[in-house]
């Protein structure tokens, strides 16, 4: 009797993906291929290496506080003398890589980028052995303006000044997420039943935190349009002219189908923003954006009304690091928001934040936003933790001192040789698409179908199964781990598979699989019509 997958088909992409291994992994004699996690299984080594020999500098230099250190006591690390003890340490381990990057980073730090060798040098140090609480609370001093040329480089170019944008230092994305409409829900921004427009397909937890009882928030859907290379048609974008929206919301390059927007994209939303809807707030999620060639944010054309979040996980290999920053620009649309609050609402903040300094009306969304972290009365300890934000700067300072790019380019060309076995098994040339970054692949089934086999035996696989339906067959009967599109909102039937994850030959092994399947699909349609 055939199992009945379809009471599984409304669940959630990563509920449903629990089903779908532990189908693909049921049967012996067979090699379960998950393709649904966007975990890669690459990672940077070299500012690894740094981290742990900068941790044995740090833990000599908590060592020279006291005389006792058979006990295994150290104290507080001094700043004073800090950078030559550093160069005697590369000198004697020059030998070492991760210690030679270090002499290289304190390098750039000073002649590059102009900061205190040994204010760095003792932040990092400080930082790295965990002594003290995060201070500032929202970003170390140093670390923060690494960090901001990173992202200004990566995300930006040279449109916005690394001198005008603020960061704050959080748990990854998608805690950045969380911590922002949460403060755009206690700052009066956000409302029960206000309308907030969603680019989809997108990130799915994203389409649901609006709908959370907390939130009680419209969706306006954005649709991408596949027929367009996944870009947003001008009619879609021109439903932001709508006053109600408070905030579009939108993932860049996009999760599926894995494409950064392209120029008309990014300047017909900041020509709205600029003659329509000058108060409209723009949240970006742009962590697939350095895998993308020439990547541009919209906080690179709209600044003054976006807010970026940058997570490091997938690009440094770092999802456990629990990585991630918030950009906004100084002069930005939620600050002159908060002072056109009814005079009840700003007397309402003014209790809320009270405690933090005389003046609340001057305390800015960012700042609010570590406030609101720790529950406002916990901000003195806010702040993510220094190690943490070590890892980030040496992540950051390998990206920036890269010159060619090298990391990069080898990502790119890791992830596209996964993508060109993956579709040559298949029996397909993948599409071609300047804004492609592959990060994912969307496997539309219909248009596979169709492309393999014609318009008719498309047509009768689109009547046969739902997208849950046939993901659970392909798990089933191939053991391979594919999650459903239509529960990151797109409108196709299709399986998102992430490059990331898995090796070449697997990759391989998953388009030849598919393949299989395609072809006694078609046998069966075959008989069908007989």
């Amino acid at each position: 009797m055939a199992t009945d997958y379809s009471r599984f088909a409304k669940l959630s992409p990563f509920e449903l993906k629990d089903e779908l291994i532990k189908l693909a992994s049921g049967k012996a004699n067979r090699t379960m291929l998950n393709a649904g996690r966007g975990n890669p299984n690459f990672l940077a080594t070299l500012p690894r290496r740094a981290f742990f020999r900068l941790g044995l500098f740090a833990t000599a230099e908590a060592e020279l506080s006291y005389s006792y250190m058979s006990a295994g006591v150290g104290g507080l690390a001094k700043v004073e003398g800090i950078e030559g003890r550093f160069e005697r340490f590369v000198a004697e381990h020059r030998d070492q890589e991760g210690v030679a990057f270090l002499g290289r980073a304190l390098s750039y730090v000073r002649d590059q980028m102009g900061l205190s060798a040994a204010d760095f040098l003792h932040e990092m140090v400080e930082g790295i052995l965990g002594s003290n609480y995060p201070v500032p609370p929202r970003m170390l001093k140093a670390s923060e303006a690494i960090v901001r040329h990173y992202i200004i480089k990566e995300m930006v170019g040279g449109s916005v000044s690394t001198e005008t944008t603020d960061l704050f230092a959080v748990e990854g994305g998608t805690a950045a997420m969380a911590y922002i409409f949460n403060t755009l829900k206690q700052n009066g921004q956000v409302q029960r039943g206000d309308k907030v427009a969603i680019g989809m397909p997108v990130f799915t937890p994203y389409i649901e935190i609006p709908q959370l009882e907390e939130y009680g928030l419209e969706e306006v859907v954005i649709h991408a349009d596949p027929a367009q290379g996944w870009q947003y048609p001008d009619a879609e974008l021109d439903k932001l002219k709508d006053p109600e929206i408070k905030i579009f919301f939108c993932v860049n390059p996009s999760n599926p189908p894995s494409v950064k927007m392209d120029d008309r994209s990014l300047e017909r939303i900041a020509s709205i923003i600029a003659n329509d809807r000058s108060d409209l707030m723009v949240l970006t999620d742009d962590v697939y954006g350095t895998f993308a060639d020439d990547f541009r944010s919209l906080f690179s054309v709209c600044p003054r009304n976006t807010i970026l979040v940058y997570s490091f996980s997938k690009y440094f290999g770092a999802t456990g690091w629990r990585l991630g920053v918030i950009a906004t620009h100084h002069d930005n649309a939620i600050d002159a928001a908060l002072e056109r609050l009814p005079e009840a609402t700003k007397q309402s903040l003014d209790e809320r934040y009270g405690s933090l300094l005389p003046d609340v009306r001057e305390l800015k969304f960012i700042d609010r936003l570590v406030a609101d972290s720790r529950a406002v009365a916990l901000n003195h300890t806010a702040g993510l933790s220094t190690p943490q934000q070590v890892q980030m700067v040496l992540f950051s300072l390998f990206a920036l001192m890269d010159e060619k790019d090298s990391y990069k380019q080898t990502l790119k060309q890791l992830i596209r040789q996964r993508e060109a076995a993956l579709y040559r098994e298949l029996g397909l040339d993948p599409l071609h698409d300047d804004n492609a970054v592959d990060y994912y692949t969307l496997l539309d089934l219909g248009a596979i179908s169709q492309r393999l086999y014609g318009d008719a035996f498309a047509a009768w696989i689109e009547e046969r199964a739902s997208a849950g339906d046939m993901l659970f067959r392909i798990a089933d009967e191939t053991g391979v781990v594919l999650l459903p599109g239509k529960g990151f909102g797109t409108e196709t039937l299709s399986g998102r598979a992430s490059l990331a994850n898995l090796n070449e030959y697997e990759y391989a092994a998953i388009g030849r699989a598919l393949r299989s399947m395609a072809d006694e699909f078609f046998e069966e349609f075959k008989r069908s019509q007989s």
